[in-house]
C-alpha cells in the first residue's frame, strides 16, 4: 500500500522539528560582548573580530556624560557575557547598575581606579596631572585613556585575557590578532608623531577636558580649555581668562566636537577669524572594523593637521 502524502499541518510541523533540531549558526553561539563607547568596540574588534558579536551603548552624536539606558539595552547587557567600560569616571550612566550582583562578574572597567571604586576589575594606567590641570576630570584621573595609543594598547591586551576566557572563542587567533594590532599601532603611532612634529607650535583650545591623553602623548599644547566637565558651566572668571589666552595666542586653533554646541566659542571669538577644526574623541564616524582604532588616532591627528597654517590659507 503506497505510504500516504502527510497533510499541511503535519508538514508544517515536521519543517518546524527540522528547523529546532538543527545546530546553531555561528553568531548565535559567539559569546555575547557589549561596550559601552565606540572607541572601546573598536579595541574588541582590533583583537577579537570574528570571535565575538560585539555591540556598543552609546550611539554616534550622543555624550557618555549624559547618556541614558534604553531598556533594550539594558536586555542586552543582562546577556552579554563580557561588559567593557571606562569606569564610574566616565559613564556614570552605567555606574550603579554594573555594580550590581547581577553583572559584577562579568564587567571589565578599563580605566584608571579612583576613590569611585564600586569593586569591579579595574586596571591602572596611571596618569600624572599636568600642572594646569588638564587631567583633572571631576576629582579623579583623565578618564579619556583610549586617546593615548599607547594605553590603548594595554586595554587592548585586558580585553584579550578577558575574551580568551569566554567558551567558544580562539585563544590562539585573539593573539595573532593581539600581535598584529600591536605591530600596526606601533607603526600608525610613529607615523603620526612624524606628521605632527609642525603641529607643536599650534595653540589649541578645546571645549571639554577631554584631549590631554592625546597632546601630551604627542608633544602638543593644550593652551586652554572651556570646562573641566561638560557638566558644568564655565564661570565668567574663567571665560575671561579663556579668552585673554586666545588673544595672546599665536597660532590659536579652536577644536570642536560635533557632540557640543559651537556657541560658548563664538561669543568668545567676537570679530576675531581664528581657524576651527572637528575631532571627534568617541569615534563615531569611523568604521567599525579590525583597523578601525588605527583609523581613529589617524583622524584625531588629521583634525590638528587641518589647523596648521598652510591648510588654513
Amino acid at each position: 500500500m503506497p505510504a500516504r502524502p502527510l497533510s499541511r499541518p503535519a508538514l508544517l510541523l515536521l519543517t518546524m522539528l527540522l528547523i529546532w533540531s538543527s545546530p546553531s549558526t555561528a553568531a548565535d553561539t559567539q559569546p555575547q560582548v557589549v561596550t559601552s563607547l565606540k572607541p572601546l568596540e573598536l579595541l574588541v574588534r582590533a583583537v577579537a573580530d570574528g570571535e565575538v558579536e560585539v555591540t556598543t551603548l552609546v550611539p554616534a552624536g550622543s555624550s557618555p556624560h549624559t547618556y541614558q539606558l534604553r531598556p533594550s539595552q539594558r536586555q542586552r547587557l543582562e546577556s552579554a557575557d563580557r561588559v567593557f567600560w571606562v569606569g564610574p569616571g566616565m559613564e556614570s550612566f552605567l555606574t550603579r547598575l554594573l555594580s550590581g550582583p547581577d553583572f559584577r562578574d562579568r564587567t571589565v572597567a578599563l580605566g584608571p581606579e579612583d576613590e569611585s571604586d564600586h569593586g569591579h576589575d579595574h586596571h591602572d594606567h596611571g596618569q600624572d596631572h599636568d600642572e594646569s590641570g588638564h587631567h583633572d576630570h571631576g576629582d579623579g584621573e583623565d578618564p579619556h585613556i583610549w586617546l593615548d595609543p599607547a594605553l590603548a594598547l594595554a586595554m587592548a591586551e585586558t580585553i584579550a585575557g578577558h575574551l580568551k576566557e569566554l567558551e567558544g572563542v580562539d585563544a590562539n587567533t585573539i593573539d595573532r590578532n593581539l600581535a598584529g594590532f600591536t605591530r600596526d599601532l606601533e607603526a600608525r603611532e610613529a607615523s603620526i608623531r612624524e606628521q605632527l612634529a609642525l603641529a607643536r607650535e599650534l595653540d589649541l583650545f578645546t571645549y571639554h577636558d577631554a584631549f590631554g591623553r592625546f597632546a601630551e602623548h604627542y608633544g602638543l599644547a593644550i593652551a586652554g580649555v572651556l570646562t573641566l566637565s561638560p557638566e558644568r558651566t564655565p564661570g565668567a572668571r574663567h571665560l575671561a581668562e579663556v579668552q585673554d589666552r586666545l588673544n595672546r595666542a599665536e597660532q590659536a586653533c579652536l577644536m570642536i566636537e560635533p557632540q557640543f554646541d559651537r556657541q560658548w566659542w563664538q561669543s568668545l571669538m567676537g570679530d576675531v577669524e581664528l581657524p576651527i577644526s572637528v575631532w571627534d574623541p568617541l569615534a563615531s564616524d569611523i568604521p567599525a572594523t579590525p583597523r578601525g582604532y588605527l583609523d581613529f588616532q589617524q583622524s584625531m591627528a588629521d583634525a590638528v593637521l587641518d589647523c596648521l597654517p598652510e591648510k588654513t590659507e
